[in-house]
């Protein structure tokens, strides 16, 4: 499936629905001119803007004006600061006296459209988006400077243009006419932040910083454009950008976003009072406070700054849209959808607020309006790209298989549903009934489940664009998406540990109404995987023993931004092994009804330190007590093992090998040391001096699992040595231990299917099974096994999915089928009894059970 971006033709300018009768391209053609010098006092108070000493450069706007030297210029400057200071009915009258000496600037004209929203006159700041278009039109050859030729290409926008048309014939001859203007990269990087293409955004960027490398408003944009993937350099970004303007307003909002998205609502508040100190009017500023105090259940503290951000302009629709994209992103989906419809309300043309509400209507599972709005998007606007993104996946969801029953609804592609969908149904039963009364609850609606075989479309599906960020799968609610194992050829996940975790979020979001904080929904669904099987979930290892007893235990009051922006991948697993270990703590100290408690207030609107405090203890008592639980946790791992971590380098500059043997020769039971010695070993192959070491690693950490796990080690130097129920008896501890240990089912199925256990051959058939059913191994020795213990279903349905397979022996398969069919007396045994004679005519065993099911004639 292709995401491309889509290039028309024959390329008009205009769409047929708004076209009013111009040729952009050919005007743009004519509109370049260099830009006339000014002088240096113009010049200084351009920067000092940049560098945020806005009212320094109203003082000085002001002068420049009185003195009659380039007028143009010190009108925008003195419009463009009191606007930003928040002084808007004095920007008002600044931008009138302009237009008065100015009357055919499009440059104040389109500054002039956000001035005349801030004082409530939106209908006339929306005509002169055409006024604009139709002043070029009479006169182009007086708009012929690279800034005129921006201001142009963003009206056309606005009135419906092909905005790859204006980003190729527009702002590209803008750029080629003068590589130095600003506008041109803000405007381009703009349009693609807008739909969607983060690549272009950040090579538009990066290349205004070229020319520019102190304008903050390029460090800024690079920032936003890195936001979707690259937390560590859109962090840079930021830091560029306030550290040439500290006063830089979209920098401090966009800091503020990601401390709402922390949970850190302390910090959120205190950098949107820096946006309020610049201007107090800020609308923006104004709706994420009043999103904090919505997240924080204060109603009227709410109110108070959602009529902040409307005082100014009531039908702003960026307001009730930006609390709505921040509520969406907290999960609260519902409460998401409501704002985006009052934005609608507010500007039915607003095409954000229509591809948010598409978005929040497709997790809510209200998919046939969702859908039908992500193609009117895409109508109206070709050149976004999660909308083209959402439509193309929509055609090949058309094409999955779906699976229902009371209380699911699974979408699977038809290959996989054949395999494996029907184990599918089974878990998802099997988690309903276990946690539904464990959280003495009751789904209240049916749950969907899509299971993507290309990761991209689990990607668009779920974030509307094909990147993924790591996810196996995701729970909106009542929605969940989630990878196959199809989607991660070469990397091994239990796909039923997946999806009882996400299935746990879906009782938790229900009982809080999606009023949780993240570390405790993750929490809980990790520490359920580990219940309902402790192989699965995250697992205490050597190095999550080392980062809690070291300084990476977060607090729990700030174990959100755990999750936020880890600095490694390891960081981000052990957020999700602290929060169930949290987890863990509160049902060990406190039991379940308090925590059932807990989470039914949180659903009620009670925030969570409050929660915590209601129902289990103060704050500073769970941090003490949490932390002292985590390290007697950590200390528990293998208590009889030395964990001292040698400085291994050091040692061996210090005095070579025999500095580094006379250090482990006093310890034989530190990790380190034994598993040093034992990679030597065997790298060595030397067996016999290996076996010895693993025996007492196992010994004295028998949770000991993963790649390098001893007993994988052990299995294989017993296996060397010719022992083969040494080989099987650890292999078998492994399994029991690992949930994604494939080579050690397969191994076990041989071993087994020798012996003729058949009990051990189903079992880890079916381990196997729940981290890959897309290959035949374990449906081979699945089928043997049930035929064995007298389970002809099982059998059957082991047979099938082997015939989905396309296996190599068709004839065999279609035979053993046949069989067990006959056993049931399913007539169905008779069709493939004739496809095995059809594959292989003279097949003996098939012509005798044809014999055998065709009585003779009297």
């Amino acid at each position: 499936m292709s995401w491309s971006i889509p290039v028309r033709g024959p390329h008009r300018l205009l769409s047929p629905r708004r076209r009013g009768g111009w040729d952009f391209v050919a005007l743009a053609a004519g509109l370049l001119a260099a830009a006339p010098a000014h002088g240096l006092e113009l010049r200084d108070a351009q920067r000092a803007f940049l560098a945020g000493r806005y009212p320094d450069c109203v003082a000085a706007a002001e002068k420049g004006i009185e003195s009659g030297t380039a007028e143009h210029e010190w009108h925008l400057l003195l419009t463009e600061s009191l606007f930003t200071l928040g002084r808007y009915a004095e920007a008002h009258v600044a931008l009138t006296n302009a237009l008065a000496h100015e009357t055919r600037s499009i440059r104040l004209r389109w500054l002039g459209r956000s001035v005349l929203q801030m004082n409530n006159r939106a209908e006339t700041a929306a005509a002169w988006s055409r006024e604009i278009v139709e002043l070029v039109t009479t006169r182009p050859f007086s708009y012929r400077e690279a800034a005129d030729l921006v201001v142009f290409g963003q009206a056309a926008l606005r009135e419906g243009a092909d905005p790859k048309q204006v980003l190729d014939r527009v702002f590209g001859a803008a750029r080629r006419a003068d590589p130095k203007e600003r506008s041109v990269y803000l405007a381009t990087g703009g349009l693609a932040l807008d739909k969607g293409d983060f690549a272009l955004a950040a090579q538009t960027f990066q290349a205004g910083l070229k020319a520019l490398p102190d304008d903050p408003d390029l460090h800024f944009g690079l920032a936003r454009a890195y936001e979707s993937g690259e937390r560590t350099l859109m962090a840079a970004s930021l830091e560029a950008a306030l550290a040439r303007n500290p006063q830089h307003l979209p920098s401090l909002l966009l800091l503020a976003d990601r401390a709402l998205d922390a949970e850190d609502y302390a910090g959120a508040l205190e950098l949107l009072d820096r946006v309020r100190a610049v201007n107090p009017w800020h609308p923006e500023a104004w709706a994420y406070a009043a999103v904090v105090a919505h997240l924080q259940n204060l109603p009227a503290r709410e109110q108070a700054a959602r009529d902040m951000a409307l005082r100014h302009w009531p039908t702003n629709p960026r307001v009730p849209h930006l609390m709505g994209l921040k509520l969406s992103r907290d999960y609260r989906f519902a409460e998401g959808a409501a704002l985006q419809r009052e934005a609608l309300a507010f500007d039915r043309h607003y095409l954000p607020a229509k591809a948010q509400l598409a978005l929040d209507l497709l997790r809510l599972g209200e998919d046939a309006e969702g859908w039908q709005l992500a193609e009117h998007v895409h109508e109206l606007d070709g050149y976004d790209v999660p909308a083209l993104n959402l439509v193309t996946l929509r055609d090949a969801l058309q094409r999955f298989a779906v699976l229902t029953n009371e209380h699911f609804i699974v979408r699977m592609v038809p290959h996989e549903a054949a395999l494996y969908g029907d184990r599918v149904l089974e878990l998802l039963e099997e988690a309903r009934t276990h946690l539904t009364a464990r959280y003495g609850t009751e789904l209240t609606r049916p749950v969907r489940i899509e299971i993507f075989a290309e990761q991209k479309d689990f990607a668009v599906r779920t974030f509307g664009l094909p990147q993924n960020h790591g996810f196996l799968g995701v729970c909106f609610g009542h929605v969940v998406t989630a990878n196959s194992p199809a989607s991660r050829p070469g990397l091994a996940f239990n796909w039923e540990s997946m999806l009882w975790h996400e299935f746990t979020h879906v009782i938790t979001l229900q009982i809080t109404r999606n009023k949780m904080p993240r570390w405790l929904s993750e929490g809980i669904s990790v520490y359920e995987e580990r219940q309902a099987n402790p192989a699965w979930g995250e697992q205490l290892t050597p190095r999550y023993r080392e980062m809690i007893l070291g300084d990476d235990l977060t607090p729990v009051a700030q174990l959100s931004a755990a999750f936020q922006s880890p600095p490694t991948s390891t960081h981000l697993q052990f957020a999700y092994y602290q929060a169930s270990l949290v987890v863990e703590y509160f049902l060990d100290r406190f039991g379940a009804p308090a925590l059932g408690a807990l989470l039914r207030d949180l659903g009620e609107g009670l925030a969570i330190h409050e929660a915590i405090e209601k129902h289990l203890a103060p704050l500073p008592d769970i941090e003490t007590g949490f932390a002292a639980y985590a390290r007697r946790v950590a200390e528990n791992l293998a208590p009889g093992l030395d964990w001292e971590k040698p400085e291994l380098e050091a040692l061996l500059r210090g005095g070579g090998e025999t500095t580094w043997e006379l250090w482990a020769k006093t310890r034989p039971t530190n990790f380190y040391v034994l598993t040093r010695r034992i990679e030597r070993f065997l790298e060595a192959q030397d067996w016999a001096a290996a076996q010895p070491l693993l025996e007492q690693l196992v010994a004295l950490y028998p949770a000991f699992t993963g790649p390098d796990s001893a007993y994988r080690q052990l299995a294989r130097v017993h296996r060397e040595l010719g022992n083969t129920a040494a080989e099987r008896q650890t292999l078998a501890r492994l399994a029991e231990r690992d949930d994604e240990a494939l080579d050690a089912y397969l191994r076990l199925m041989e071993l087994a299917s020798d012996a003729g256990d058949w009990p051990v051959v189903a079992e880890n058939a079916r381990r196997y099974l729940a981290v890959n059913p897309l290959v035949p191994p374990p449906y081979r020795f699945l089928a043997r096994a049930a035929e064995h213990l007298g389970d002809p279903p099982a059998a059957i349905r082991a047979y099938r999915a082997l015939l989905a397979l396309d296996p190599a022996n068709p004839a065999e398969i279609h035979f053993q089928l046949a069989r067990q069919l006959h056993q049931t007396r399913d007539p169905t045994a008779h069709r493939h009894l004739l496809q095995a004679l059809e594959e292989a005519p003279r097949y003996r065993a098939a012509l005798r059970l044809l014999l055998e099911r065709s009585p003779p004639r009297p």
